[in-house]
């Protein structure tokens, strides 16, 4: 793989993992309601899920899945109603009153559920078909046909380095609105904008259709 082939992949990889989806609205969310760190822990199932879906690229099944119509379609529709479902939750998710925010002042925070967490990001991930388009479609344009092993790993490497740059980020953004708008007000709010996304990624997901040929 050439340095410049490389170099040119670099900005265009950043681009796909900054761009704003599911699991990125996940770690705003995540980064507002129980911190950076926690959010940033949580994404390793995300991690795992992009981890799978470039070796199934790399080895050639990827493009099994694009070409087969009905696997895009249940993959794509058991991801779009879990995004609904998720959306769901957290436009009826309560609020902390005041009460329990002066109650609890003195009490440390009971730590979330990282497993769960973990795994809802997995499942967001593993949901959207999509994500293997990119690296089915995305990928082989870098790929040395000489190396194509080596050079195929060097790029899902990076992707996933980039990956977690942009989980930091997307983490810290929440973190950062959270304190800019502290309160059950604010946080009532934050749930209703962040439900009503989720739900219409789902939307979006189940009526996006499959790349012909």
């Amino acid at each position: 793989m050439t340095l410049s082939a490389y170099l040119l992949f670099l900005p265009a990889c950043f681009a796909i993992n900054m761009a704003f989806g599911p699991n990125n609205l996940l770690s705003v969310t995540n980064g507002a309601k129980h911190g950076v760190s926690p959010a940033v822990m949580a994404a390793s199932g995300r991690l795992v899920a992009f981890a799978i879906m470039i070796a199934i690229a790399g080895l050639g099944m990827g493009a099994v899945l694009v070409a087969s119509e009905m696997a895009f379609d249940v993959i794509k529709y058991i991801g779009a109603a879990y995004l609904v479902w998720i959306g769901i939750r957290l436009l009826r998710a309560p609020a902390p009153t005041a009460e329990v925010q002066q109650r609890d002042a003195g009490a440390p925070p009971s730590p979330p559920s990282l497993r769960a967490l973990a795994r809802q990001e997995f499942t967001v991930a593993a949901g959207n078909p999509k994500a293997i388009l990119v690296f089915t479609a995305f990928f082989p344009q870098f790929v040395a046909p000489g190396a194509y092993a080596s050079s195929y790993l060097l790029l899902g490497v990076t992707f996933l380095v980039f990956e977690v740059v942009a989980i930091a980020l997307y983490a810290m953004l929440g973190a950062r609105m959270r304190r800019l708008a502290d309160g059950s007000r604010a946080m009532r709010w934050f749930n209703r904008v962040s439900g009503t996304m989720m739900v219409g990624f789902g939307l979006v997901l189940a009526f996006t259709r499959r790349p012909a040929g």
